[in-house]
């Protein structure tokens, strides 16, 4: 039970009818964890950008009139020109200095520390606020059901998995933004979902709400200019994750413990749950030492599936990739 986590912090919230947890049946009571990380996390990430605007300093790296950099007024924290990166931001320059995603230096200049700290930049402010929102409104539900610990693994290592898938597909550019880590987030709700299916309310409601907004999302980094692979990598990664960490009691086994004699009480956990976590183990294990030992030996992920690179951006009339 969440209520003997080792996390502390938290308040209980027993029978609460202000129950902003949508679709959740939280008549065992579990406890309500106090919010601290993802701020933390929100704040880290709005420093880290203000730092790489500081070392970015356009107006001394951009002369003349037609290279202008955006919003001179703000002096060295002033926008690189749109042309270069219509995001407002930083130079990729400056992004691969500060430790962006690259794979030519993490592979032969053995930079492997890229594939986290290309988590904590983005392209512009318009990259930063757009993941920064959707992380406010991912993350702290799930930080205040399950707590600190185990929201914070599921962000790290779904990030993780995603800068693995990217290294491996996406070979001639940068890559920077916590775009994979939150998407380990989506797909943690939705592995949640599933093993704990017994204790939601409006199952189907649930389902098809949380299978449109993921849909949607990847659907969107089929655009131009998007790593749909790190989307695709931090997904799985946190989808896996999720049937390991965010595993609660089934509906009734705190009231048959409490109500019923021990030999007739429900069982905790249900047998399938167990069998998704011990399949989600393997998969998470096997997946990223194979993902790692590939990035290494400098494979091209590209070469053993011809056609993947459509799941980063797809060739229409209206674009080329």
């Amino acid at each position: 039970m969440a209520a003997r986590d080792v996390e502390r912090g938290g308040t209980k919230n027993r029978g609460s009818n202000n129950n902003n947890n949508y679709f959740y049946d939280e008549s065992s009571g579990d406890t309500h964890w106090t919010s601290w990380l993802i701020p933390a996390i929100v704040v880290a990430n709005l420093a880290v950008f203000i730092a790489v605007m500081f070392v970015n300093d356009c107006p001394k790296k951009i002369t003349g009139p037609n290279k202008a950099c955006v919003a001179r007024f703000l002096g060295r924290f002033s926008f690189q020109p749109l042309k270069e990166n219509p995001l407002f931001g930083p130079s990729s320059a400056t992004l691969e200095k500060m430790g962006a995603l690259e794979w030519r230096k993490v592979v032969h200049e053995h930079q492997g520390w890229r594939l986290l700290s290309c988590m904590w930049l983005h392209a512009g402010i318009i990259h930063l606020l757009t993941n920064m929102l959707s992380l406010i409104f991912i993350g702290i539900r799930l930080e205040q059901q399950f707590g600190f610990i185990r929201v914070g693994l599921i962000y790290l290592i779904s990030g993780l998995g995603g800068s693995i898938l990217s290294s491996l597909f996406l070979q001639e550019s940068i890559s920077v933004g916590a775009s994979g880590a939150l998407f380990g987030l989506l797909g943690a709700m939705l592995s949640e979902l599933l093993t704990n299916w017994t204790i939601y309310a409006n199952k189907a409601a649930a389902l098809i709400t949380l299978l449109f907004i993921i849909a949607i999302n990847l659907a969107l980094g089929m655009l131009p200019r998007v790593d749909n692979f790190a989307h695709i990598g931090g997904f799985l990664t946190g989808f896996c994750l999720g049937f390991v960490l965010l595993v609660r009691p089934q509906y009734g086994w705190e009231r048959s413990r409490t109500h019923t004699s021990s030999s007739h009480a429900k069982r905790k956990h249900s047998v399938y749950q167990y069998v998704l976590f011990a399949v989600s183990v393997v998969v998470l294990v096997v997946g990223l030492t194979v993902g790692l030992v590939m990035l290494f030996k400098g494979e091209n992920g590209n070469k053993h599936c011809k056609w993947c690179h459509y799941l980063s951006c797809f060739p229409t009339s209206k674009w080329t990739c």
